[in-house]
């Protein structure tokens, strides 16, 4: 890693508190550090400052001195240097920290103002809480709350503006929400690089729309909705689903692409509704693409596998171990393992142990498409670098299987364990299908499990928990978030089981516990453990494997679009 170089520190007076914080620090986060809030909806750590919603207005001040001299100017009731302050509120978000910066938030002043602002952006605002998909996650509830008078003084008749509108295949607006913030708008035009939303008219008749003969429906439209702070932006596909408060939250992994964007999977009674981004600031920030949240989708699809099979026929979960024994034994010398860069690092150990008891060749499949140069990379592979970090690999893999292939086609392997992957679409034939015995380990059925001699049911990545290897090798830990499929196994557990029919010695299948034998036969991850793996992640040492040539655009991930300097979630 390359060291950078502390920030410059100015000492700040907020609330009577003072703090050191780094320079250009903005006033918003600077009060954060001192669990200070400042209301405010237009402004996000991650986009440029416009001062929309004024509701982060504040009193500030500076030190007095004298005009000629530049020497303090005291104040003999209190001894201490004289403030300077500002006759009228000013925006926090349009002011970054500077030394001596003294800020008060609780004044007359600063909550007359607040609760001005708050009665305008309620003026023309409906009043349908109950119905609002925002509910329970709303900013202007939560702010009209803790910030506002609590009574209105509006008599008139509200503005009347577009409802149920689409921008776009997965993005529905109700206009008579907006509160003209224009986090939607900077989004699209500095993250996604797709300016196609905008206002028109003016005043109180203000609508946001898309430009004419536009959609938005780049892939990181639903970030629009994750980041509007009303119920303007919903989702189309989440609309009307479930309260939000009903749902539980687990700390995830998108498993597209090998950028590891964190996210969270929202939950109730083992059924998933909704995928958003999670923060962290060294991977994604607090984006991800719009692809990676139907991915849940999977867990519920009609093609799940449920039922352990041996030549078709449904069996049981220890007579297919045992199948597998019986042609591990007689086709000893003879056995191909092909591991998966979807699998968990935790997965590909033990596949890796698995290869080592069968003496096995191990092969993995290459999933390659095209980078958008933000948050889907070039690999669609999930966990590459976690199979070269365990030594399952040594070299990256090809798209297709062709050493194995070869192999068969040669007579020297004759059993395939594969775990995850699908033979056939990684570039074995029929008649190669067709010379060797198979042992499926899967969550989805394919074309070549009608063949195989043993298919075993396993998890999806929510389902179980585990580790992943991102592109930065920064290993990331994500948590089960629902219950298994009924028929289905823990992965961890049918390749304990296969080791131990291979001969192998016992393992544990317990994640927590098998981290200890990880450490000790794993020199990258010597000094981890599971449970203390930090929620960003930990970077791994990349040395070893600097030479080889990942796929182009690989090495990049996605950086802000400006230097921000937060201490917490927007």
């Amino acid at each position: 890693m390359i060291a950078t170089a502390k920030p410059d520190l100015v000492t700040v007076n907020i609330d009577g508190k003072e703090i050191a914080v780094p320079k250009g620090t903005n006033v918003i986060e600077a009060a954060r550090l001192v669990n200070v809030d400042v209301p405010h909806y237009c402004y996000h750590p991650k986009l440029t400052i416009v001062g929309n919603c004024r509701m982060c207005l504040i009193e500030m001040g500076m030190p007095a001195v004298d005009p000629a001299t530049k020497a303090p100017i005291m104040d003999p009731a209190t001894g201490k240097q004289k403030i300077n302050w500002i006759p009228r509120p000013q925006i926090g978000c349009g002011t970054n920290v500077s030394p001596g910066l003294h800020v008060r938030t609780t004044t007359p002043m600063v909550k007359d103002a607040r609760e001005g602002v708050m009665e305008f952006l309620l003026i023309n605002h409906p009043l349908d809480c109950p119905i609002c998909d925002q509910a329970g996650e709303c900013k202007l509830q939560e702010q009209a709350t803790g910030y506002g008078r609590g009574y209105s003084r509006f008599i008139e008749d509200k503005n009347v503006k577009p409802k149920r509108t689409q921008l776009g295949p997965r993005v529905t607006l109700d206009d008579e929400r907006c509160i003209l913030c224009s986090r939607c708008i900077r989004f699209s035009k500095e993250i996604a690089k797709d300016d196609v939303l905008g206002f028109v008219d003016r005043g109180s008749y203000s609508t946001l729309t898309c430009f004419p003969g536009k959609k938005l429906e780049n892939n990181y439209s639903l970030n629009t909705v994750d980041i509007c702070p009303v119920g303007a932006l919903t989702s189309t596909d989440f609309r009307f689903k479930m309260r939000v408060w009903f749902l539980k939250q687990t700390n995830a992994i998108d498993t597209e692409s090998s950028v590891g964007a964190n996210t969270v999977v929202w939950s109730r009674e083992g059924t998933i509704y909704r995928i958003t981004p999670r923060r962290n600031d060294e991977v994604n920030d607090t984006w991800m693409a719009d692809s990676g949240r139907v991915l849940f989708k999977a867990v519920q699809a009609p093609d799940r596998l449920s039922a352990v099979k041996i030549n078709g026929t449904d069996s049981a979960f220890d007579i297919a171990i045992n199948a597998a024994a019986e042609l591990f034994k007689a086709n000893a010398g003879a056995v191909a393992v092909v591991g998966s860069g979807r699998s968990t690092v935790e997965e590909q150990f033990l596949t890796k142990q698995l290869a080592t008891a069968l003496k096995a060749s191990t092969h993995l499949v290459s999933r390659v498409g095209e980078g958008d140069k933000l948050l889907v990379s070039a690999d669609r592979n999930p966990n590459v670098r976690g199979a070269l970090v365990t030594g399952l690999i040594s070299t990256l893999p090809g798209v297709k299987l062709v050493d194995l292939g070869a192999q068969i086609d040669a007579g020297k392997v004759k059993v395939v364990v594969t775990v995850g992957e699908d033979l056939a679409a990684a570039g074995l034939n029929a008649g190669q299908l067709a010379k060797i015995s198979l042992i499926v380990l899967g969550t989805h059925a394919k074309s070549m499990d009608g063949g195989a001699k043993v298919v075993i049911p396993t998890l999806t990545a929510f389902e179980k928990s585990g580790t992943f290897v991102n592109q930065q090798f920064r290993i990331q830990k994500f948590l089960k978030a629902v219950p298994p499929m009924a028929g289905a196994t823990d992965d961890l557990i049918v390749l304990a089981k296969l080791v131990g029919a291979a001969g192998g010695a016992t393992i544990p299948t317990e994640v927590n516990a098998l981290w200890k034998t990880i450490a000790a036969a794993v020199p990258a991850l010597a000094t981890t453990t599971f449970a203390n793996l930090p929620e960003t992640g930990q970077l791994l040492d990349a040395t070893p494997f600097s030479a080889l040539p990942f796929v182009e655009g690989e090495t990049l991930h996605y950086k802000p679009a400006q230097p921000v300097v937060a201490a917490a979630n927007a």
